[in-house]
């Protein structure tokens, strides 16, 4: 099979092909193209994953490209992962918002609206492309904001993209680490929208063990969750809630915290990263050791701003390894193979989700076979859960929306009714200030 990775010049390519590495079964992956608007960082990736191949027999074949249309040709599937602007582009995101004292996180409120209204025109080209010259591939979005990405490419390609997202499969992984259960073994109920959602339950042979968590203080403090929101907060929620629900539950303290640092998380990793692209311009450069110890230090500062705020302390080892490579192939394989399996995706509402329209993106676990993915139907949410899914999902839809008809108002509207954003005067502000720094909303009139 043909593999195409779209952003194939990123930082954590490698993670996905060391993933592919280790399937060895039929029908697995032969053949990976990447797709880089940079060849410069299109060669730096493609010497990591030479030595990573070094040992490895029968390794996937790589091939790297900056010709869209032709790394599309032939794919049997398509992984996404691009980033409109770069992380120059994240940097500015931050630096926007928090001058007017809201927050600028990649996918969560200002910062997000802002990715998402340079980014999914973008996508939607691409997903354009993939009916036309690949009308049987696959694809699979990681591209953020993944959930509000993945429904602008769906209109395009319907059930055909599934988006994914590794934080609900670490942190049901971590909730049944604690319990004592074997992931793989646990059924993790849970729901909502990508990087706002919510743990109520994990079933091991038919029994909820989540009551057993919330009951025990300790066990409820020992793990990142409890750490980061408190153990009375989780209580009184009768759930865990996904990370980045920090940054409503805690917004001034998390917007204070991001104001006093000296690098904001967009700006670390854009000087990080270029130092890493820097290092792979000499040829006597271990590319492997530098990719290996730039990714660690890289995870180990992962929401380091929210865990200070909290008190929280460092990461626990056991999360710093990612995994969205691991639910990547796990989906391949299940829809090549038809090895079918559960995990949870996202993907059209279909009904799954009453309080949503059918063809709301929403994040749930989905039965996943050779047909691709089938959202399970799932219980409704609490009132509180309910009116912010629905408030933010009325925010993806205004950037839908202004993508599609270039307005300036409708983007103005979109950032306004952000409950992360407190006012219409700040939101024009928002505008004004990312149409400065960003060339690619050059389409917003």
């Amino acid at each position: 099979m043909k593999l195409t990775i779209l952003g194939g010049g990123g930082f954590r390519v490698p993670l996905v092909y060391g993933a592919l590495l280790t399937d060895r079964g039929e029908g697995r992956v032969t053949e990976v193209v990447l797709h880089d608007l940079d060849d410069s960082r299109l060669h730096a990736v493609a010497r990591v994953l030479a030595e990573q191949a070094a040992t490895v027999p029968e390794a996937p074949t790589v091939t790297a490209t900056t010709d869209l249309d032709e790394a599309l040709r032939g794919a049997d599937f398509v992984f996404s992962a691009i980033r409109v602007g770069g992380l120059e582009g994240r940097a500015d995101d931050e630096r926007v918002a928090l001058a007017q004292g809201v927050l600028g996180q990649e996918t969560v409120g200002a910062g997000g609206i802002a990715y998402g209204l340079r980014t999914v025109p973008v996508a939607v080209d691409i997903a354009r492309r993939v009916a036309r010259l690949a009308p049987d591939a696959w694809v699979i979005n990681f591209t953020n904001p993944a959930g509000l990405v993945t429904e602008a490419m769906s209109r395009h390609l319907g059930d055909r993209v599934i988006g994914i997202c590794d934080s609900p499969v670490g942190l049901g992984r971590r909730i049944a680490k604690v319990l004592g259960a074997n992931p793989r073994e646990a059924f993790i109920d849970y729901v909502g929208l990508n990087h706002l959602g919510w743990v109520r339950g994990l079933r091991v042979a038919g029994r909820d063990e989540l009551p057993r968590l919330l009951a025990d203080p300790d066990l409820l403090g020992s793990f990142e969750e409890g750490k980061l929101f408190g153990t009375d907060w989780l209580q009184s929620l009768g759930a865990i809630p996904n990370e980045y629900l920090h940054y409503y539950y805690f917004n001034r303290e998390t917007v204070r915290a991001y104001t006093e640092v000296e690098k904001t998380r967009g700006a670390f990793l854009r000087d990080q990263q270029a130092q890493f692209y820097d290092e792979m311009k000499r040829p006597d450069t271990s590319a492997l050791t530098a990719w290996d110890r730039t990714r660690a230090e890289r995870e180990a500062t992962y929401m380091a701003e929210n865990r200070e705020t909290a008190g929280a302390g460092e990461r626990d080892e056991d999360d710093l390894s990612g995994g969205y490579e691991k639910v990547a192939l796990a989906l391949m394989r299940a829809i090549a193979r038809d090895e079918r399996t559960t995990l949870i995706l996202n993907v059209r509402n279909q009904g799954a989700l009453s309080v949503l329209d059918t063809d709301a993106v929403i994040e749930v676990p989905c039965l996943v076979d050779a047909n691709g993915a089938h959202p399970v139907a799932v219980a409704p949410l609490p009132d509180h859960a309910t009116g912010l899914v629905c408030a933010v999902k009325g925010v993806e839809r205004e950037v839908l929306t202004a993508a599609e008809n270039g307005s300036r108002a409708t983007a103005v509207k979109a950032f306004a009714l952000h409950p992360l954003v407190d006012s219409v005067n700040v939101a024009r502000r928002l505008v004004e200030g990312y149409t400065e720094v960003h060339p690619g909303l050059a389409y917003l009139k």
